[in-house]
């Protein structure tokens, strides 16, 4: 049901005084007002205007089951009226938190078998920075603190999570980032690759990591972090053989391997983790998003067994934690969003069936004027918007295409993101093959106006 244009008016009046959004410019929100989302059902969101909306990136990446899933409002609203809230410090526990963690090691790779959870993925990665420093600690090599991590990464807005990012204009707020962490390139093939192969581009780009080793001195790296796949980059999906060298590279110094799975977590590329997809085998996996299906904050880091191992039999108190760490409610909500996952076959339905399909649907946008490359992994896919397709000139930075096509898109029925000069999506995993042919064709609708306006 819409809302009178009187009652959405005094809406946006109310959230332009009072509410300070995330990664928003509020002079501009001042101008052209909010759009108000008032609920949402499966795969769709409903605005004030009682527009409906293929939500395409899943909430932000997170509401991987969909809307109103009546399993995971059930056991929020059981836990709220048994435990609302407990702690888990000073040896305290309670039973949701033990159930997640235990079902967290049931579908993690081999080597994991234990959890520390967060609230958010931010808050994840800032752990990273303390249990792996901590880790060497433990053994005597506390001069091994550089973590590396790569350019246009993002892992998060705290001071650790953006520090560990590698998007400079994020970080020139705040004289980020912190000491002791430094970035190498990124494997973004469209951008960077030029005339090479994609595959001669990965071990290239993936060599980087042992230079910048060897250049810092192995005995002061601590760990070297990434997304299996860069979402909030613009999906940047790495050449094949990128990954095994950063393995064999972190094997051979010694090095930890953290895999930041906030994204790639639970399904998002047809295995319940991106680091089974890409045959890695990290230290630590860092989670949160679609772990309770996105619909109350919580995060995590699964911690490989030989670190949780020094951490539990040699370290002593660990010093770290917050007040909702391991909240009862949103862990019931993840013990439930697992038993549907595992009841409905999520991960193999994505894998063997949605994710082919959205593959096929996706890539036919290559043919479209505006496109230069239409890739996609899982149900992750961009597009690169350019110019000319032979050069792969992009448009002059104030013709702010992607922005343009992001907009339209919403008027469209689509939600898509743009990052720079791409066009992202990540729809939810309960997707058909009818929402793939709805989010194409709308996509194809939205470039078909942006080539007119071009």
């Amino acid at each position: 049901m819409s809302q009178s244009p009187d009652k959405l008016g005094a809406l946006q009046e109310l959230d332009r005084r009072h509410f300070l959004h995330p990664f928003s410019d509020h002079r501009q929100i001042g101008q052209r007002g909010t759009r108000v989302i008032t609920r949402g059902e499966g795969v769709y969101i409903y605005d004030t205007e009682g527009r409906k909306i293929l939500d395409g990136m899943s909430g932000l990446w997170c509401v991987s089951l969909g809307y109103g899933r009546a399993e995971l409002i059930d056991a929020a609203l059981h836990q709220l009226r048994t435990l609302p809230y407990y702690n888990s410090f000073f040896q305290c526990t309670h039973p949701p938190a033990i159930e997640l963690a235990a079902g967290l090691a049931e579908v993690a790779p081999p080597g994991f078998s234990r959890v520390f959870f967060t609230n958010s993925g931010s808050e994840a990665n800032d752990t990273i920075i303390r249990m792996v420093r901590r880790f060497w600690d433990i053994h005597g090599r506390p001069q091994k603190k550089i973590i590396i991590s790569r350019r246009n990464a993002y892992h998060g807005s705290t001071i650790g999570g953006m520090s560990l990012g590698g998007m400079p204009v994020q970080q020139a707020q705040g004289d980020l980032p912190i000491p002791g962490i430094v970035h190498i390139e990124q494997p973004y093939w469209f951008e960077l690759g030029g005339g090479m192969h994609p595959h001669e581009f990965g071990l290239k780009i993936a060599g980087e990591l042992e230079r910048k080793i060897l250049e810092l001195g192995v005995e002061r790296v601590a760990a070297f972090i990434g997304e299996p796949v860069q979402g909030a980059g613009g999906v940047i999906i790495p050449p094949d053989t990128y990954w095994p060298e950063i393995q064999r590279i972190c094997d051979e110094y010694g090095i930890l391997l953290v895999a930041d799975e906030v994204i790639t977590g639970f399904g998002r590329l047809g295995e319940w983790f991106g680091s089974q997809y890409y045959r890695i085998e990290p230290d630590l996996i860092i989670f949160a998003k679609a772990v309770n299906g996105g619909y109350l904050p919580l995060g995590g880091v699964l911690v490989g067994d030989r670190v949780a191992d020094a951490l539990v039999e040699e370290g002593g108190d660990f010093h770290h934690g917050f007040t909702h760490s391991g909240n009862p409610v949103a862990c019931a909500v993840g013990a439930a969003a697992l038993g549907v996952m595992h009841r409905e076959g999520i991960i193999e339905r994505v894998r063997e069936e949605i994710a082919p399909y959205f593959a096929e649907c996706w890539r036919s946008l290559a043919d479209h004027r505006l496109v230069g490359e239409a890739r996609c992994v899982g149900l992750m896919g961009a597009l690169e918007l350019v110019a000319d397709k032979a050069t792969r000139a992009r448009f002059p930075a104030a013709r702010s295409i992607g922005e343009f096509c992001r907009d339209t898109s919403i008027e469209q029925g689509l939600v898509m993101r743009h990052v720079r000069d791409s066009l992202i999506v990540a729809p939810p995993l309960v997707v058909t093959r009818a929402h793939i042919d709805e989010l194409v064709d709308k996509a194809r609708r939205t470039l078909d106006i942006a080539a007119g306006q071009a």
